[in-house]
């Protein structure tokens, strides 16, 4: 019987070599044919082979422990860099080819189209000029470690086609509510509190680089960018999963312009993440003494990349949803049932914490705004920390009242009916079974 082999041994560079020329020919052929290509002519396609190509040298790469490689470690940072580029130009000409399908240049107006459609022409010619230095970067350190830059082209027919990415709907933590104005509400809801939180981040274009990195520092380094991402995602899925090809979408011209905006703001605040992401890697790897940053850094400078990553996408992802505000709005008063809900607290009772925070688990499981008034205090129902400082402002107070969507008031009102669940949450009426989790 034959002795096992370790699961790892050393493979002498020069061999590597040889097994390098052998998965590099797809990537050189696409690097070909765009630079052979005028800027003005990257499609789609042509981004998304790039990007596939650039992620299958750059997994090859690591699988063989290129990353802590003095002589092939710059060979996949170039690959790595390549990637994060061609992802955003997929998001911009996607966003690019789609943005009347969305409905927005009825919104936005012929003026504001060309400018965002500017927009889009000067990102992906910037896209095009750094992916052409990084080509020419990577066929340097190729033909310096012996590589051959073969001379092959992929040609257009020659592009995979452009797959829908399916994913199953983003729903955990979401109860299964049937009715459908309830969720148009808290669609509409939820988009408006997007909405706020993109007028907190205070986006503004800065033309002086110190004080655009500073802010970008402050307000969107990758983690926040993700966080923003995954906000407008979120609601783009919850849309998809409840409304989307209804009959009510189909009455309601509304809706589908609503999603037009969300989809807009995605696309940009994915390329946002992309090119964040590409930031901050390189920083890291500068302050590591990582050779790979300085040299990408004359490739693509911060300066250059946090300009676009401000002034134009992170500008317009904004500017798209807030273009969308007034819509939401129109539908929040439209799908919700506004109340007014007078509950008095027996003597027995005290509306502490707990009680509070099953309070804000009603509001959070329907998504509507709920406010809440106590001697003449008002607060977000949804806020535990408004909720305990009302209450607390107010310890002798015995009457609240709740206004907002008839959902959750019906809820609240069987709580109350409930002692609060001081009881215990097992003997919650049915109707408060998500409560018993809390």
């Amino acid at each position: 019987m034959a002795p096992e082999r370790p699961l790892e041994e050393t493979i002498p560079e020069a061999a590597f070599v040889e097994l390098l020329q052998e998965h590099s020919g797809s990537f050189i052929a696409i690097c070909n044919a765009l630079s052979d290509r005028p800027e003005d002519r990257w499609s789609k396609r042509h981004f998304q082979q790039l990007a596939s190509e650039a992620h299958t040298l750059e997994s090859f790469l690591d699988d063989h422990g290129a990353k802590f490689n003095r002589s092939f470690s710059l060979v996949r940072e170039l690959a790595a860099s390549v990637r994060w580029l061609a992802l955003v130009g997929v998001s911009i000409t996607h966003l690019e080819s789609r943005l009347e399908s969305y409905g927005l240049p009825a919104v936005l107006g012929t003026s504001d189209v060309a400018l965002v459609n500017a927009s889009f022409v000067s990102t992906k010619r910037r896209l095009a000029t750094w992916l052409a230095r990084l080509f020419q970067s990577q066929r340097s350190e190729l033909e310096r470690l012996g590589l051959t830059w073969l001379d092959k082209r992929l040609p257009d027919e020659g592009l995979a086609p452009v797959r829908t990415r399916l994913r199953l709907p983003r729903n955990v933590g979401q109860e299964e509510i049937t009715d459908e104005s309830l969720r148009i509400a808290e669609v509409a809801s939820k988009y408006l509190a997007s909405c706020g939180m993109f007028e907190a981040i205070g986006v503004q274009r800065i033309t002086d680089p110190q004080t655009r990195h500073t802010r970008l520092r402050a307000t969107c380094k990758e983690e926040q960018a993700r966080v923003y991402e995954a906000t407008v995602h979120n609601l783009q899925s919850m849309y998809d999963t409840y409304i989307k090809n209804t009959v009510t979408e189909g009455r309601d011209e509304r809706l589908p312009r609503l999603r037009g905006h969300l989809s807009a703001a995605l696309h940009l605040l994915e390329s946002v993440t992309f090119l964040s992401h590409f930031v901050e890697r390189y920083e890291l790897d500068a302050r590591t003494g990582g050779a790979a940053a300085e040299c990408i850094a004359k490739l693509v400078s911060r300066a250059d990349a946090e300009d676009l990553i401000l002034n134009e996408l992170l500008f317009w992802a904004n500017e798209l949803l807030q273009r969308g505000r007034a819509t939401a709005e129109e539908l929040l008063t439209a799908y919700i049932n506004l109340q007014e809900l007078r509950v008095e607290l027996p003597d027995n009772l005290r509306l502490h914490a707990r009680p509070a925070a099953l309070i804000v688990n009603i509001v959070g499981r329907y998504g509507t705004p709920v406010d809440m008034e106590v001697a003449g205090h008002r607060c977000n129902a949804g806020s535990i920390l408004e909720l305990l400082v009302a209450v607390g402002s107010n310890p002798d107070a015995r009457s609240y009242v709740f206004r907002g969507d008839i959902h959750p008031l019906r809820d609240i009102a069987a709580l109350f009916e409930s002692s609060l669940g001081e009881d215990g949450l097992e003997n919650l009426p049915d109707a408060l079974h998500y409560l018993r989790s809390s």
